[in-house]
């Protein structure tokens, strides 16, 4: 009886962490996706008010990327420190995908749902506090080119995320280096067309905002064509760093007849 009584207790304070820590994701999530939205307005305002540069201005670009790149890196210290929360949707998504059910269906029915919270209320409180400091990212082109850029843009991060996630280097800086400066590239490419934002939960902040979230132009080109992009992304990364996988397990089965029969004959 006290067995059985002990591995209750056990099962109940494990479901107990698990529930706080679920909590505290959620609430990670939902602060780090308010922040996130709030950075990018204050970097605009410290570039072309604080500092007086032009909106095309060559030495203020320059500012403005060097200032994004260092916001990406508190960022993802701030993800780091948080022990998983995080402030898009798309790489809780890529990383939802190869684990448990149970957990997928935490990812899609709690934690995109707080994101997506803490952006609106984000850029709430930015227009409350800077009246007609923007409105978010614009599409530019058609729909079908709009979807298509932005999934390819997605696909190509995600694809860059997965490598890394592999510890391609054991380097904090130099992974977060990597990634920053390939989300600010691929931003670049993507700004006249999209906005190159890459993330759907800071685009409906701005969209409920202007009115503008159940539009099909919002649904397809930064729901779905995001979603569809991550999707293919894991898909493709699966297929060409499965193989490399496989083979060292291969390889670790084939050895292992041969160490036994040197370990018998010693």
């Amino acid at each position: 009886m006290s067995v059985c009584v002990l591995e209750r207790e056990r099962d109940r304070e494990k479901e107990s962490n698990e529930d706080g820590r679920g909590w505290r994701l959620l609430a990670a999530d939902f602060l780090m996706s308010f922040m996130w939205v709030w950075s990018s307005v204050l970097i605009k305002i410290f570039v072309h008010r604080i500092l007086g540069y032009g909106a095309h201005e060559f030495e203020g670009e320059i500012v403005r990327y060097s200032v994004s790149l260092l916001n990406m890196f508190f960022f993802t210290y701030m993800c780091k420190a948080a022990r998983g929360g995080h402030y898009n949707p798309l790489t809780l998504l890529s990383a939802a995908i190869s684990g448990d059910f149970s957990n997928f269906l935490f990812v899609l029915g709690a934690r995109i749902p707080a994101q997506v919270v803490g952006s609106i209320y984000g850029v709430r409180l930015i227009l409350d506090t800077f009246p007609g400091i923007g409105r978010g990212p614009r599409l530019s082109v058609d729909i079908a080119k709009g979807a298509l850029t932005e999934g390819l843009l997605t696909f190509t991060i995600v694809i860059i995320s997965l490598g890394l996630s592999r510890k391609v280097t054991n380097s904090f800086f130099m992974n977060t280096w990597i990634s920053s400066v390939s989300k600010l590239t691929l931003h670049i490419l993507g700004s006249d067309v999209t906005g190159g934002c890459m993330n759907p939960a800071s685009v409906m902040g701005w969209a409920f905002a202007n009115g503008e979230h159940i539009t099909k132009e919002h649904l397809i080109v930064y729901w779905l064509a995001p979603v569809e992009g991550t999707l293919a992304a894991v898909w493709v990364f699966r297929i060409l760093a499965g193989p490399k996988k496989d083979k060292a397990v291969a390889a670790k089965k084939d050895d292992g007849p041969q160490l036994m029969k040197s370990e018998k004959l010693n």
